[in-house]
């Protein structure tokens, strides 16, 4: 159960209980309205059919349309069948959990890969867009690209037939010069453009000149285009994998809910109740009833303690399961909150729950922030939607105090006027007449559930023979 000081931190008042004779002890639940306390223990029979008598009578017979299930944990002996049975399950989640993690893990390594790609092909493709321009750098991206040409396609000055070795072993020393320095547009151009600016070179200069500017236009065409084609490609690819790693974190996430609720808890593993020899499980549940009625909510809490023998039996001809026989401990708890009260409640009784569920989506988080807005741009060029947050202007505050930073953070949530306007209203100070609406509903909704608790403990000791009046 939760410890006291969660109880405090969730504007709780600790309940505290006669558990033993003479002792005063804190239980970890809040103060209720009224309290029944029920122990009801039989070998012979299902100790499921109480927890399902109380549900079916609170749900149709109590008038409660929305029952919460706040916690369901379980220990097993370690040498008992049903520890057995689980642990082999566990396995099997286990498996199949890390073996999608490790799938998850290699294609968010394949994304850097896939977005330094398209980094790179941009980067290329710039080089040619603004060679095709008129622009003040069109030279220098014409003289870049031709620089790639002789690198890539010639091998450089090794190779004695490229720009740089044949002015180096033909002695055409004005050919690399004539070469970055000749910028045709089209193939069609270059007969034209070479006689007209290097007409004064040697015939034999201006002809190696032709064919190596023929050449590389040919190549700056021809790539331009599969460097355009493989762009596209590789951008509905990038989405694609994207998508892939998404449909995986929604494939493993209900795998981990079950190994978290097929793990053991620890904590009743180390209580006497509990012996490693015995054939003996512990199990607990808590359910919380809910039934609207103006400002507050009917509540009963209803909390569950198991201590059972857990029998393996054939309920098909190849399904074994635990049929559980022994001892529950039944509480019931009634209480008048409101709806923040319910919230608190809840966030009060999750300790730890879906933690792996947190590193793994935190996991990719990190490592999509890593590669910065490049990825959400090339995703949002692929045609991927993704909600905007719009920043609003904080206006400048008006007054300082301990209560008005409550209502801080308001505006940034709302951007319409009308909520703009809703958001005004609640910064109102609560008056006291508000304080004493509340305060009488509270009252009054305490008085009715209390009437409706004790009709289910009444009613669940007489369907089961039980001493009652």
């Amino acid at each position: 159960m939760a410890a006291d000081a969660d109880i405090e931190k969730y504007n709780f008042k600790n309940e505290l209980s006669e558990e033993f004779r003479g002792s005063f002890l804190k239980t970890g639940f809040p103060a209720p309205a009224r309290r029944y306390r029920m122990h009801y223990e039989g070998y012979n029979i299902s100790i499921e059919e109480p927890y399902f008598w109380t549900l079916h009578y609170l749900r149709y017979f109590g008038g409660f349309p929305r029952i919460d299930k706040i916690t369901d944990v379980f220990a097993a002996a370690e040498n008992s069948a049903f520890f057995g049975a689980s642990q082999q399950r566990l396995g099997l989640q286990q498996d199949k959990v890390s073996q999608f993690l490790a799938t998850i893990g290699k294609m968010v390594r394949e994304l850097f890969q896939l977005v330094r790609e398209m980094r790179i092909l941009d980067e290329r493709l710039s080089y040619y867009a603004d060679s095709y321009t008129s622009s003040p750098s069109a030279e220098s991206a014409e003289i870049t690209l031709k620089g790639i040409w002789v690198d890539l396609v010639e091998q450089g000055a090794k190779n004695p037939a490229s720009v740089y070795g044949m002015a180096r072993e033909v002695q055409f020393t004005t050919l690399p010069d004539l070469f970055f320095s000749t910028h045709p547009k089209k193939q069609e151009d270059v007969d034209v453009v070479v006689e007209k600016q290097t007409g004064q070179f040697n015939r034999k200069v201006r002809e190696v000149l032709k064919r190596k500017l023929r050449s590389f236009l040919a190549w700056k065409e021809h790539t331009f285009e599969e460097l355009k084609n493989r762009r596209k490609f590789t951008l509905k690819y990038l989405r694609q994998h994207f998508e892939i790693i998404r449909m995986y974190m929604t494939w493993v996430k209900p795998y981990l809910r079950n190994i978290q609720r097929l793990q053991l808890d620890q904590s009743k593993t180390e209580t006497p109740d509990l012996i490693v020899a015995f054939e003996s499980s512990m199990i607990e549940v808590e359910i919380l009833a809910v039934k609207p009625a103006g400002m507050v909510n009917q509540c009963i809490l209803m909390h569950y303690l198991f201590r059972t023998r857990p029998e393996m039996n054939y309920s098909q001809e190849y399904q074994r399961g635990p049929l559980h026989l022994g001892r529950i401990e039944m509480d019931f708890r009634a209480y008048a909150w409101t709806d923040k009260e319910i919230e608190n409640y809840k966030k009060m009784r999750e300790q730890e729950d879906f933690q792996l569920l947190g590193v793994i989506d935190g996991s990719v988080k990190a490592a999509l922030e890593a590669l910065g807005d490049e990825l959400m741009r090339y995703l949002k060029e692929a045609g991927e939607e993704f909600e905007e947050k719009k920043e609003i202007p904080k206006a400048p505050p008006k007054r300082s105090g301990p209560f008005m930073s409550v209502f801080e953070g308001f505006a940034e949530l709302f951007t319409s006027f009308k909520m703009k306007k809703e958001v005004k209203q609640a910064k109102k100070k609560t008056t006291k007449t508000d304080l004493m609406k509340l305060a009488i509903a509270k009252s009054s909704a305490e008085k009715a559930v209390k009437g409706v608790m004790w009709n289910t403990y009444h009613h669940f000791k007489k369907q089961h023979d039980m001493l009652n009046w």
